[in-house]
């Protein structure tokens, strides 16, 4: 192991219990070990222990699952009266503490106005008669009750009702409860969410979201009486010995409603700015919490929480370190964390741990390739947030994304096995077979890779000299270093299998190539808009790839990601742009993770980037563009450059049939995990 990672791999310890290393698997919804959002109630989930004991066979030193709520979403129980599923539980904890790791459950008071209502449940929640007909099943006014009376995050149409003292007291005793048969499971500690993120707890401490008048609103100490009451109440019940961490905000980020703060930009805080944080940080440790993992954002700046690829690198680290120096117990920063940038900061005592989520849905042994200095085998998390968190949101919709995606989230857009290991495996084949595949993107390598592991021979043809198909393309941004690690990764994959592969090789009949079966991916085709001066642009790929120039003022056509990616990578460039997009807002299609699209939105609004929406593309003329408004009314827009991101369609070059199977944009125009995805779905049944 290289020895600027070394500090990473000594011991420490929150309160009692000793940490093997500095390494903590930070929770993520839909990771709970008692299910997550399942019609069914909550249970012991095996998938989700089967995640767990296989990152920690692979060297991680603390896991915290996703969030366990004290209440079934569905039905209504409370967790602690669910004996056998703590008797499960038991068991685990045996596997795991084998390993040598640690574990803590993550109890959750709830999510008030930040509860991802659904485009299915909101009409349901709205109408008073349907409200009363789905409680039994979904209350929604328990799911959403907030400190105070407020438009919900993702509904602003909906009034999240004000939480009762009754029900304040309910979740206490249900997290001392919980606690208890956790501890009493074997379970090494809990950690309470949160003073984090805009979530229940933490929106009861932010004055902007708690107008109560009674003990648990007004001033500071009030503010912050229910996280406390809740760590006295779990010391209570478990000893004082019991760790209890605190999944906790720095700083909000945040202007207002549905408004967060940029990096390094200068402006006033709503929320809890760092002079409040340095008092509560204090405020916490003193009524009894014994760790905070912590980082930034409210889910009105949830791309501090959860940093897309446009967030710098240990984007937390500078927050997360100043707040230790106002505490004793240990800190723990997670946030795009870079393992020698966390190494370094441990060994200077800045934190005492660094968190990582998503890179362990992506490589579950990452961990042990770094300790065996194999960095390069590690398959990097892109960011994207595709398959592990999803929410999408725009103008006027709640969460977008379909109900069952919504119920399935910490999957991993790059790695098909996480947590749904029953669905995709590796398998041998039973016949090994002569296959062809045809396309050298992400899909066709993939599908390459997985056709060779299940024991079949494989050729992958590639009509250009370069293996990475669009995506060569789509990494090209200097935001995209993590796309570029990944084209990478797939080349040196490739060559540890016994995959023939022919650069520059045009397939334009499939049946001359003498193979058993044959996988198309040969990606899509970009849309044109037929208006007069099309020829005069630029398609968004040859702009990206750099085979075509700019000038100064630069006009897109299309918000959609590609789109709003390229004025932020020409914004970045030094170069103005402007998007016009016929939606009604930027990045209006479900599965773009609501962290990514509020990224960008409030980047261009607070940098000041024109925008046209509701508008279409009449001409484009010399020097300018002609476009029309909502109302029909048409003006110009300057230009020295126009861009063109209308979108894509498939483009395969043969047909369907029974020995040949089409994936990914050649099937269907999607993004990397439906490429991944669909790869997985044909290779695994042949």
């Amino acid at each position: 192991m290289d020895k600027k990672y070394e500090a990473l791999f000594t011991p420490w310890k929150i309160g009692n219990v000793e940490i093997k290393n500095r390494i903590v698997m930070c929770p993520m919804g839909g990771t709970s070990l008692f299910g997550w959002f399942e019609l069914t109630g909550c249970h012991f989930d095996k998938e989700a222990a089967k995640l767990f004991l296989e990152r920690a066979n692979n060297n991680v030193g603390l896991i915290i699952p996703g969030i366990a709520p004290l209440r079934d979403t569905f039905w209504g129980k409370w967790l602690w009266q669910n004996p056998k599923m703590f008797e499960d539980l038991k068991e685990f904890m045996d596997e795991i503490h084998k390993t040598g790791a640690k574990l803590f459950i993550q109890l959750t008071a709830g999510m008030g106005r930040s509860w991802a209502i659904t485009e299915l449940v909101a009409p349901l929640h709205k109408n008073p008669i349907t409200r009363a007909i789905v409680k039994p099943i979904i209350d929604t006014s328990h799911e959403l009750a907030s400190p105070s009376e407020q438009p919900s995050r993702w509904a602003h149409d909906i009034i999240c009702p004000e939480m009762t003292k009754e029900q304040i007291e309910e979740i206490i005793e249900a997290f001392a409860k919980t606690a208890k048969l956790c501890r009493d499971a074997g379970v090494d500690g809990v950690e309470v969410h949160a003073v984090h993120e805009g979530y229940l707890l933490d929106q009861f401490s932010i004055e902007f979201f708690n107008k109560r008048t009674d003990e648990y609103g007004g001033s500071f100490e009030n503010r912050y009486r229910f996280a406390a009451e809740v760590v006295k109440a779990i010391k209570e019940a478990c000893g004082e010995d019991f760790p209890v961490s605190l999944r906790y905000s720095v700083e909000s980020k945040m202007k207002g409603f549905c408004e967060g703060a940029m990096p390094n930009e200068e402006y006033v805080e709503v929320g809890r700015g760092m002079e409040e944080s340095e008092k509560a940080a204090k405020f916490l440790q003193d009524a009894g919490y014994d760790m905070l993992n912590a980082d930034n954002g409210t889910y009105d700046s949830w791309y501090w929480a959860h940093p897309p690829m446009y967030m710098p690198q240990n984007c937390n680290l500078e927050d997360v370190a100043h707040i230790k120096k106002f505490v004793d117990i240990p800190v723990v920063c997670a946030g795009r964390m870079e393992m020698d940038v966390g190494a370094r900061a441990v060994e200077e005592g800045r934190i005492d741990a660094v968190g990582v989520a998503r890179q362990f849905l992506t490589d579950p042994e990452w961990i042990t390739k770094l300790i065996e200095d194999r960095i390069e085998d590690i398959k990097p998390c892109i960011c994207c947030h595709s398959g592990c968190f999803n929410f999408s949101s725009s103008k006027g919709h709640a969460n977008t994304q379909d109900l069952t995606d919504t119920m399935g989230l910490a999957r991993c857009a790059l790695n098909p096995e996480t947590m749904q290991s029953k669905k995709y495996n590796v398998k041998k084949a039973k016949k090994s077979k002569k296959i062809a595949v045809i396309g050298g993107g992400i899909g066709g390598m993939e599908a390459a890779i997985l056709l060779s592991k299940r024991g079949h021979k494989v050729t992958l043809y590639e009509k250009s000299d370069r293996l990475g198909g669009v995506f060569v393309a789509a990494a090209a941004p200097s935001f995209k270093e993590k796309d570029r690690e990944l084209i990478a990764w797939y080349i040196r994959e490739l060559k540890k299998h016994p995959i023939e592969v022919k650069l520059n090789m045009e397939i334009k009949d499939v049946n001359a190539l003498g193979a058993d079966e044959v996988i198309v991916a040969t990606g899509a085709t970009a849309k044109r808009i037929g208006v007069k001066g099309a020829e005069k642009s630029i398609e968004a790929i040859d702009y990206l790839l750099g085979n075509a120039t700019v000038g100064d003022k630069v006009v897109v056509i299309g918000g959609g990601l590609t789109g709003c990616e390229i004025a932020y990578d020409l914004y970045l460039k030094g170069k103005t742009p402007v998007i016009v997009e016929m939606q009604d807002d930027l990045v209006t299609t479900p599965g773009v993770c609501l962290a990514n699209t509020s990224y960008l939105r409030d980047f261009f609004k607070t940098n000041k980037v024109e925008v046209h929406l509701e508008t279409s593309l009449g001409a484009i003329e010399e020097g300018s563009v002609t476009v029309r408004d909502k109302d029909g009314k048409e003006f110009e827009i300057v230009a020295d450059s126009v861009i063109m991101s209308v979108g894509y369609n498939p483009n395969p070059i043969a047909k369907k049939s029974g020995k040949v199977h089409i994936i990914g944009d050649a099937k269907k125009v999607g993004n990397l995990r439906t490429v991944i995805w669909g790869a997985w779905d044909v290779a695994m049944k042949l």
